[in-house]
């Protein structure tokens, strides 16, 4: 059950009608912001944008006046200097996230996820980077704040892709391998593989302290049986056509896309790794809104835990 807020939630369809994917992000997350400034619950949206709290022995010629007189809290800006925090979106690519019975796909979902959250924490002047993926790693761009980055990681997500079949763990090796220092890696993938080969590879990435957030998109029809007469459908990564009884198949599909969905939720809690499921045609700002009450309750940019389906975040 989705939590009550005090945010506007935006239409998806009418964000995905924006061309221009950097619109898409700046109008996502200054319509979360501009939520959370009418929201009666003072204190959430500057904490999660560009500002800090201000303690003693803080200059008080830096406090924000405004702010303090719509949330009577002060705050101050936050320099470059003050963060540290290194991101890393990981964006699946496959031929898989090229389904989507709306106007828009779950890769295109996908991708205006990712630079929704690269917008934000380049606002935050957070060290952003990106890896993405199909079968192979596709594009690899290290973690970095500088003049440019933000357009580099839109660049490389607007690029088409082949999209052949998703291999996860490709991309967990090479993140072992490449990022170094503790980073808030989010996996962006409809996760339509088996969990447990994965498991390992998620692990070491957690003992290293990695924070792990790992966003599910799902196309509405992924989740419920849309067919009532005999149907042909057809594996998007391997090309196969299978001949479907839709009377049979109803019960069984409902069953085994929950059971898929609980070992997911179960891995990732038993790793402390965050699991958020979001069908494409919810709020992408569900993502940001998850990730600030993570950050309200450990004073971290860390994984946040699902809304739906129980996990345990990264401690």
């Amino acid at each position: 059950m989705k939590q009550e807020t005090s945010v506007g939630w935006i239409d998806m369809a009418a964000i995905m009608r924006m061309d221009n994917l950097q619109w898409r992000a700046k109008r996502i997350v200054d319509g979360f912001h501009s939520g959370l400034h009418r929201s009666p619950r003072h204190g959430f949206s500057v904490e999660f944008s560009e500002y800090r709290p201000f303690s003693e022995g803080d200059d008080p010629r830096t406090i924000d006046w405004k702010l303090y007189a719509r949330s009577d809290r002060y705050y101050i800006k936050k320099f470059e200097d003050e963060t540290n925090r290194r991101c890393y979106l990981v964006v699946d690519q496959s031929q898989s996230m090229r389904h989507g019975t709306l106007s828009y796909t779950k890769l295109d979902y996908a991708r205006t996820l990712a630079a929704t959250l690269a917008y934000y924490w380049n606002q935050q002047r957070d060290a952003v980077g990106l890896v993405t993926f199909d079968q192979t790693i596709a594009d690899v761009l290290p973690a970095r704040y500088r003049t440019g980055q933000l357009k580099r990681i839109l660049t490389m997500l607007s690029r088409d892709s082949s999209g052949e079949a998703t291999n996860l763990e490709a991309p967990l090796r090479h993140l072992a391998e490449l990022v170094r220092h503790r980073s808030l890696i989010v996996i962006v993938s409809d996760f339509l593989v088996s969990p447990e080969p994965l498991k390992q590879a998620l692990g070491f990435l957690g003992a290293r302290r990695h924070e792990l957030l790992l966003i599910q998109t799902l196309d509405p029809s992924e989740k419920r049986w849309m067919f009532d007469k005999p149907v042909m459908v057809q594996d998007l990564e391997s090309g196969r056509e299978i001949f479907v009884d839709a009377a049979q198949a109803q019960k069984q599909y409902a069953a085994r896309f929950d059971q898929h969905q609980k070992s997911w939720s179960s891995i990732a809690g038993s790793l402390g790794i965050g699991w958020l499921s979001l069908e494409t045609n919810e709020s992408i700002e569900w993502a940001l809104w998850e990730l600030l009450q993570r950050q309200q309750r450990t004073g971290s940019g860390g994984a946040v835990p699902s809304r739906s389906i129980a996990s345990q975040g990264a401690s």
